[in-house]
């Protein structure tokens, strides 16, 4: 097959993961903003629409094991595959994230919490801003802007360790609210999670322009 050919599905598979991840993106945001609303129509959107996350990260797979297994990639052309196999995963983990705040949301009809979210909004908007800088990194092949993106994780767990404290305080002194707290961290926690995964793309982008796989942001631990 000629070269162009090759390129042209290298591009077509990097095309279907940005795609992807604009995918979860909406998805993160719809189900944050059906949980300040108490959307449950949205709420329910957000979960059936993972399907469509799930279809479109095994159409990605299968494209990219297509071309390993006709073309057999070397050094540069594989690593690109190999990227975009990883990055896809935690795409679909980061859907599943979302799935999970909506599902919370149809949890907590009737509990007392609208538009309350604290630093659950800001934890959201910090971990969205990181897949899309993760994606940026990877379009323009910049390892410094992600390793920089991975160092941003720390902010987004430092926000979940201030939500956290702030729950475990309302249960103590309003034990009617355990259920709707308990919530919240759940939410938190899939925030948490997303921003990991952002890392994990990071990552693969510093793999992909230099060879290396490397752990950046262990400090949390």
């Amino acid at each position: 097959m000629p070269r162009i050919v090759f390129e042209q599905e290298l591009q077509h598979i990097q095309d279907g993961m940005l795609l992807l991840a604009s995918m979860v993106d909406d998805a993160i945001s719809e189900s944050i903003e059906a949980l300040a609303g108490s959307d449950l129509r949205r709420a329910r959107q957000v979960v059936e629409h993972d399907r469509e996350i799930n279809r479109k990260r095994f159409l990605i797979e299968e494209e990219c094991i297509h071309i390993v297994a006709t073309q057999q990639p070397l050094a540069t052309d594989l690593r690109i595959i190999v990227a975009v196999l990883h990055i896809i995963t935690d795409l679909e983990r980061m859907g599943d994230h979302a799935e999970g705040i909506g599902r919370i949301t149809l949890l907590m009809v009737g509990e007392q919490y609208r538009d309350n979210l604290g630093h659950i909004r800001e934890m959201a908007d910090k971990a969205r801003a990181m897949l899309r800088d993760s994606l940026t990194a990877f379009v323009e092949r910049d390892s410094a802007a992600a390793a920089a993106i991975c160092n941003r994780d720390d902010e987004v767990d430092a926000l979940y360790d201030t939500v956290y404290a702030t729950a475990i305080n309302h249960m103590v002194q309003q034990p009617m609210l355990i259920a709707t707290q308990t919530h919240l961290l759940w939410t938190a926690h899939n925030l948490e999670r997303i921003a990991d995964r952002a890392t994990n793309i990071a990552e693969r982008v510093v793999f992909l322009v230099t060879g290396h796989m490397d752990e950046l942001n262990v400090s949390r631990y």
